[in-house]
């Protein structure tokens, strides 16, 4: 079989330049496999980047494997090999058989492809990714929809576990089986958003895809590339944004992954001081490296602009900023200033945010970052990472050990609960409940919470309404909505069949009615990145173990006052401070009956007494129900 190489790049030398300069974000338009014609004759182009190679291969199913004479040809002195391989039929699953230098010859799969055999295969497919969407409309308003001011309610999920189908020998659904369902329970239960842990291709399901191959391939296990397009399309048009996590920060060694690509550390760090995750026992990007920085960035590119992603959670962040993570003295290479930080990786993602933001409008990028690094959600031209938000792990784990404390002692450890409001405003935060806090044996949500059963769900729902109130966007893993008793499963579907239990679909009622009632009341997150969207009320009722908190909207003048009992001990004649008179409507209360509560409550509301209180003119006596929240406004 003939080759057609050098009349048919599709590279021209500015691509050349701007990929071996580390900022082409378009990578994927160039390199990888292309199905075409030249001068008639269809076949594919394809171009890889190995510049250790002394020679590579195409080897497919349409040529046994073989691939001897479809050679590819090296352009320049930029690393890439490339050719046209006429007679290539689409999806024709292949490898590139790469001669490294010593005689060693290695056989991988496709960086750049966009679409991969299902594991435990490896090969690469050709494919194209063309796809009819029908969310103009989305697209054109997504924007406000995940502004700093707008309502942000992330209902975070793992694909292959959400729902399975247990009558199919426990199958999980495919990318168009769960388009439909998945839209319409987001939207029955009022999320604005849906974010899905990596659906980039991985080959060990047990890395729920945080061991990523596939940077440009959603993993096939669900389906076809345009199956997941679907999929966001469907959501989309169903006025639910799809947040995807993406894995820059390591990557596994499997034989025909990015490790030793060309034969020597080509993506990673050869120094395991700097190339070896000691954790997670893979390996690390060469963030130094200008053609790793042009890889990664058009990954980030790639996922918002062809999959019409509306924003990237980037995780182990804080993985990538410090060089000694995870490392004893010792382990690792100091910058050049003799520091700890990562100055390339900081670089990289500096120039990434700053890219992605002015190329794809609309969008935002998240940070899991774990550690107390300044401005990590600021813009870059004031010295921040530049991300849109960030994770508030420090939240996360303070309040859930609050929580796990048995409601006698939580009056010792009432600053676990304030300590936050210290920082809340130096970040743009997103609070999260995530995946990460129901697996490896630290169980459910609802079994992390201190008390008998009618307490845990209590205290569960208690806790939701407290995240819902507190200054910052929301993210809930799936199952905490239902209560799920067991911790999750990535073999096994959600335990949907608690719903059967009224406590349980109580629960997930109290989540629907926080969602509605956050996104219809603009004091609840409008200010949610702003200090004057919050105040305390009273902060010190340690004794009690209370909390009254004010919500506003910093352009609006009233807000909700909002009140938190964290004992089993109900609070008659409870005294809240506020400025103005009148009656205030109960809004919420967690321990309604129909959320599976005691139904102690207000009767729908309070008056204020002329009496001061808390520094106010103004009281409200209210009932305060055991392990309960609940808020009042004022009745206009």
């Amino acid at each position: 079989m003939a080759n057609r190489t050098e009349p048919t790049s599709l590279l021209g030398e500015q691509d050349l330049h701007l990929f071996n300069e580390g900022t082409h974000l378009r990578l994927f338009d160039k390199l990888g496999s292309h199905p075409g014609a030249v001068d008639g004759v269809e076949g594919v182009h394809f171009a890889v980047w190995a510049p250790s190679a002394e020679r590579v291969t195409v080897i497919g199913d349409w040529n046994g494997w073989d691939g001897s004479r479809e050679t590819l040809h090296a352009r320049g002195s930029s690393g890439i090999w490339e050719g046209f391989l006429p007679g290539v039929p689409e999806q024709a699953a292949y490898k590139y058989r790469i001669f490294a230098r010593g005689g060693r010859k290695l056989e991988k799969a496709d960086p750049f492809a966009f679409h991969a055999e299902t594991p435990p295969k490896t090969a690469s497919k050709v494919w194209r990714i063309d796809y009819a969407w029908g969310d103009d409309d989305w697209m054109r308003s997504r924007a406000e929809r995940a502004s700093l001011e707008a309502p942000v309610s992330i209902y975070e999920l793992h694909l292959g576990s959400w729902r399975r189908k247990p009558e199919d020998a426990n199958r999980s659904l495919g990318y168009r089986e769960l388009a439909e369902p998945l839209a319409d329970y987001a939207h029955e239960m009022g999320f604005t958003h849906v974010e899905l842990l990596p659906v980039m291709e991985h080959p060990f399901y047990g890395s729920w895809g945080y061991q990523t191959t596939g940077y440009f391939a959603p993993t096939s296990r669900y389906g076809t590339p345009q199956d997941f397009m679907y999929l966001i399309d469907v959501l989309h048009q169903r006025g639910i944004g799809v947040i995807l996590d993406w894995v820059p920060s390591h990557f596994p060694t499997d034989d025909h992954g990015l490790a030793l690509f060309d034969g020597t550390h080509l993506y990673e760090h050869a120094d395991p001081r700097q190339g070896f995750h000691p954790d997670w026992k893979s390996a690390i990007f060469n963030y130094g490296r200008n053609e790793v920085r042009s890889f990664l960035s058009s990954s980030a590119r790639f996922w918002l602009d062809r999959y019409h992603a509306d924003g990237l959670r980037v995780d182990a962040v804080a993985s990538m900023l410090y060089l000694d993570y995870s490392r004893k003295s010792g382990e690792w290479i100091p910058n050049r200033h003799g520091g700890r930080e990562n100055l390339e990786a900081i670089e990289f993602l500096r120039r990434m945010n700053t890219d992605l933001y002015r190329e794809t409008p609309g969008i935002q990028t998240i940070a899991e970052e774990s550690t107390a690094w300044p401005m990590v959600s600021r813009p870059t031209y004031v010295g921040g990472l530049g991300f849109g938000f960030k994770w508030d792990m420090g939240w996360m784990h303070d309040t859930l050990q609050y929580f796990s404390r048995d409601a006698i002692h939580r009056r010792f450890h009432h600053n676990e609960l304030t300590f936050r409001m210290v920082y809340a405003f130096t970040e743009n935060f997103v609070l999260p409940l995530s995946h990460d806090e129901v697996v490896h044996g630290k169980g459910s949500l609802l079994g992390k919470i201190s008390g008998d059963d009618w307490q845990k769900r209590a205290g569960l729902r208690l806790l939701l309404g407290y995240m819902w109130t507190q200054p910052g966007k929301k993210l809930l893993f799936m199952g905490g909505e239902l209560g799920q008793w067991r911790e999750w499963n990535h073999e096994s579907s959600l335990d949907w069949h608690l719903l059967d239990d009224v406590a349980h679909r109580g629960i997930q009622r109290w989540v629907r009615d926080l969602n509605t009632w956050y996104r219809g009341t603009p004091a609840l997150h409008a200010g949610d990145c702003d200090p004057a969207g919050f105040e305390w009320v009273d902060c010190n009722d340690s004794d009690q173990s209370t909390l009254v908190y004010l919500r506003h909207s910093p352009k609006d003048g009233d807000g909700v006052v909002i009140a938190c009992n964290f004992t089993p001990i109900p609070r008659t004649n409870f005294r809240i401070g506020v400025d103005r008179p009148g009656a205030w409507r109960e809004v919420i209360n967690s321990d309604a009956a129909l959320y599976g509560g005691s139904g102690k409550g207000n009767l729908g509301g309070a008056a204020t007494s002329p009496v001061s209180a808390h520094g106010r003119r103004h009281a409200l006596n209210v009932t305060l129900p055991p392990l309960a929240i609940i808020a009042f406004a004022l009745d206009s």
